[in-house]
């Protein structure tokens, strides 16, 4: 009956089993063949040809120095944890440059208050004439550039840094999220495999232990020679069974077994190195983007600071441009009164009533005049010295007038210069009209020659009402000017006087008040039109208007405002016009006031008028020539 059992066993394909062992002895020998098999430091089967696939995937491996794919092969949790670390140090980073430049933002804000705070808008007549405060002002403009350049290094820091930042640390989330989503998919699928290969190898280990129960029992009833001949054939077909099954089970163990191994080489091999050199690249990625975004932090300040350097500069160049002499000049320019120092003040002898008989032994100190009845000396209101009386304001409170026509509110020196700056506004007020009048004669002109283009005598009301006003500012200028000549002919004969009473050791008997001047007697200050218009003093004549038509005749050549090129040739066969050819290119002196006509000079300096529309014409920019009138 033993002899069914040798050949039995060596049916099983790819088991080592004996062939000559007998007995119960064949299944134990599998069960510890294909256990010493699943125990072998390979993982696999002990065959030829796995040892030669092991063999030839490590010559085929590529193996690099300090590559997490073969140095951290068994380390995917510690690699999840160290690149969400990188992530979270890049926005980190991030974090502090957002408040960096939120600090640079509040800083160059903070500065642009300060400035707008100590300089305030002022109207022209209050604009700063001291050094030291033209100086401040130009620190401030200074520090408001510097708070430019500060904004700057914010923006810089902004885009080139947070901005880059924050999109470079979206993109790593989502690249590191795709290969650990990888890594966690073929860990899956290796787990898998050996759940198949476990699952086998249990069922194979059942199959086993159930054969040898079978055969226990085929045995015992086989040496029973009280078992019957159907229980001992019974008992022999299900150690048959059993025995088969086991086999089966073998065979779906050893093939689940070799596929786990493949699957596992290639897991360790192939799959997680390459998953781990992408987080590797990923990582060192994200290193080489920190340094570059340090090097972009320290340049956006690198860059600032040779404009940084000017202003700084500035600020120096402005301190060095103080001037403690021109101040103490302007102080004097704006506070000179013109009015001479007070004399002495006379002695009014109140005793001058009284007689002395001869008994006291005492002469009679009263005047003749007094004994003969006519007044003395007393005080008379009259006198210049009593209308000055009250206006000894030098160390006290200046007395307040109202604003006169004629500033005669003023001290003379102050009067004279806004008298002068009055006259110069005038002037350039008539300077104006006088154009606008030349122009609207030259149109005129155009008109009466050419009656399609226009009405002459529409201009006429425009030409009456520009000559009115030219008359009025004559008028104007004329009485400025007298009354100018009148102030500076006073300082003249006080300063005369003065030189005069100086020579001979004379002390004045009184103050007199200026005429003009500072006085608590509004009568005598506003002084009536004949006495303004008095004979000026020698030296300063009366002005004549025809000489002060002829001043503004001889004008200095005007000054170029732009050029211009001829797009037609012009004949310029009228008076006053200007011939030029095709191309040829003209200076601009004065532009067209309405009239069609250009004023131009050619580069001979031979000036006249062009028409507007054969020309094209280039204006400066920051030209300061003539302004056209409408």
């Amino acid at each position: 009956m033993r002899v069914f059992l040798g050949p039995l066993w060596s049916r099983a394909p790819g088991l080592g089993g004996p062939a000559d062992s007998g007995g119960g002895g064949g299944v134990s020998v599998c069960r510890q063949t294909v256990s010493q098999e699943h125990r072998s430091p390979s993982g696999g089967l002990e065959s030829q040809s796995g040892e030669n696939c092991v063999q030839h995937g490590r010559t085929q491996k590529e193996e690099s120095d300090m590559s997490w794919g073969t140095e951290l092969w068994d380390q995917f949790e510690n690699l999840d944890k160290h690149t969400q670390w990188g992530i979270d140090f890049l926005e980190r980073y991030a974090k502090f440059v957002k408040e960096r430049l939120d600090i640079e933002q509040t800083y160059a804000k903070q500065l642009r208050n300060l400035v707008k705070k100590y300089c305030p808008k002022r109207s022209k007549d209050e604009e700063p004439r001291f050094t030291s405060c033209l100086s401040f002002y130009s620190i401030l403009n200074e520090l408001n550039d510097y708070a430019g350049q500060r904004e700057v290094v914010a923006e810089d820091m902004a885009h080139k840094v947070y901005g880059e930042l924050m999109r470079y640390s979206q993109d790593l989330k989502s690249e590191r999220k795709h290969h650990l989503q990888e890594g966690r998919k073929a860990q899956q699928y290796l787990d898998h495999c050996w759940k198949q290969m476990d699952n086998s190898k249990r069922k194979f280990e059942r199959e086993c232990k159930e054969a040898e129960k079978s055969q226990v029992t085929y045995e015992r009833l086989d040496n029973d020679i009280n078992a019957t001949k159907s229980e001992v054939e019974k008992a022999k077909a299900q150690f048959y069974l059993r025995t088969h099954m086991a086999d089966e089970s073998k065979n779906e163990y050893a093939a689940q077994l070799q596929n786990f191994n493949a699957e596992q080489w290639k897991h360790f091999n192939n799959a997680i190195p390459h998953i781990f050199k992408n987080l590797q690249d990923m990582d060192q990625r994200r290193t080489v983007k920190l340094g570059e975004t340090y090097r972009s932090f320290a340049e956006a300040e690198r860059r600032v600071i040779p404009i940084i350097s000017k202003c700084l500069e500035g600020m120096v160049s402005a301190a060095k441009a103080v001037d403690e002499r021109r101040d103490s000049s302007i102080v004097v320019e704006s506070f000179k009164s013109g009015f001479d120092p007070p004399g002495d003040f006379p002695f009014e002898d109140f005793s001058q009533n009284l007689s002395r008989t001869g008994s006291d032994g005492t002469i009679s100190n009263t005047p003749k005049g007094d004994r003969d009845g006519t007044p003395g000396s007393r005080s008379d209101p009259k006198h210049p010295m009593s209308r000055t009386k009250n206006k000894l304001w030098l160390f006290g409170k200046k007395p307040k007038a109202p604003s006169l026509e004629d500033f005669s509110h003023l001290p003379p020196e102050q009067r004279r210069k806004r008298l002068q700056q009055r006259i110069d506004e005038l002037s350039k007020e008539l300077q104006k009209e006088m154009d606008q009048r030349d122009a609207l004669n030259k149109m005129k002109d155009v008109y009466e020659k050419n009656p399609q283009m226009g009405d002459p005598s529409s201009l006429q009301p425009k030409i009456s009402e520009t000559i009115c006003n030219m008359e009025k500012l004559r008028s104007e200028i004329h009485k400025n000017e007298t009354w100018l000549s009148e102030v500076e002919g006073k300082q003249s004969s006080r300063g005369d006087r003065r030189h005069s009473a100086d020579n001979h050791h004379h002390a004045p008997q009184g103050r007199e008040s200026p005429e003009g001047s500072y006085t608590d007697d509004t009568s005598q200050e506003h002084q009536t039109p004949h006495r303004r218009t008095s004979p000026p003093q020698p030296g300063h004549p009366n002005p004549d208007p025809h000489e002060f038509d002829d001043e503004f005749d001889d004008d200095d050549p005007l000054p170029v405002i732009g050029h211009c090129k001829a797009l037609y040739s012009f004949d310029g066969q009228n008076e006053g016009t200007l011939v030029m050819a095709e191309d040829e290119v003209l200076y601009i002196i004065e532009e067209d006031k309405g009239d069609g006509w250009t004023r131009a000079r050619k580069q001979s300096g031979e000036e006249g008028y062009v028409p507007t529309s054969y020309v094209e014409i280039t204006l400066e920019k920051n030209s300061k020539g003539a302004v056209t009138y409408i």
